[in-house]
């Protein structure tokens, strides 16, 4: 299994490895980046860790990790992966995503979630992709929302937050059967 490279006129997602994620350090220093996720990648050790981690998961075939490259700034953005991924089920998570506070609400999220759900639904040819999102994430929820996601339930106090806060998780999904409706919608104009 290879990671595959994602892309369109604004963004490419590749691989994210040891030999690339320094692009993102000074990134992932950015205070809050990740606020609502359980991960720290705040120090180079910890980001390289966290990569360490995902390339762990990549071995196990439970991840896809990408490094994310915003074509119309010509700058590297942050991460995002496919994870969880459950290929008997034909279930798969899109998540682990953060990137710098200066590509947010650029319409770039957008871009990454319709070729990573177009890989998902008609490369991969997957039954479900699912989203999930700390409760308090107003942010990520409305964007996922807006993507078309069902809200399926709320799992409560199900995550140990790094300051020891016990969080309630989102979790939304889109169906295979949903897609076509989706893709002629939420992305229109792609």
């Amino acid at each position: 299994m290879t990671i595959p490279t994602l892309e369109n006129e604004r963004v490419k997602l590749s691989a994210l490895t040891l030999d690339n994620y320094h692009h993102l350090t000074q990134i992932a220093q950015e205070k809050d980046l990740i606020y609502y996720s359980p991960s720290d990648i705040s120090t180079p050790e910890q980001l390289k860790n966290y990569v360490e981690t995902a390339l762990d998961g990549f071995q196990n075939k439970s991840i896809l990790p990408f490094i994310i490259y915003d074509k119309l700034k010509q700058k590297y953005a942050g991460s995002t992966r496919f994870g969880l991924i459950n290929w008997k089920n034909k279930v798969l998570h899109i998540g682990w995503t953060w990137m710098g506070h200066d590509f947010q609400g650029s319409g770039l999220n957008t871009h990454m979630k319709f070729l990573m759900l177009r890989y998902a639904f008609e490369t991969l040819e997957f039954e479900k992709v699912e989203f999930r999102i700390d409760e308090r994430n107003q942010k990520s929820r409305k964007a996922v929302e807006k993507l078309g996601a069902t809200l399926e339930g709320v799992l409560r106090k199900d995550t140990l937050m790094n300051d020891g806060f016990r969080r309630n998780t989102c979790c939304y999904g889109i169906l295979e059967e949903e897609w076509a409706n989706i893709k002629s919608s939420a992305f229109k104009s792609f």
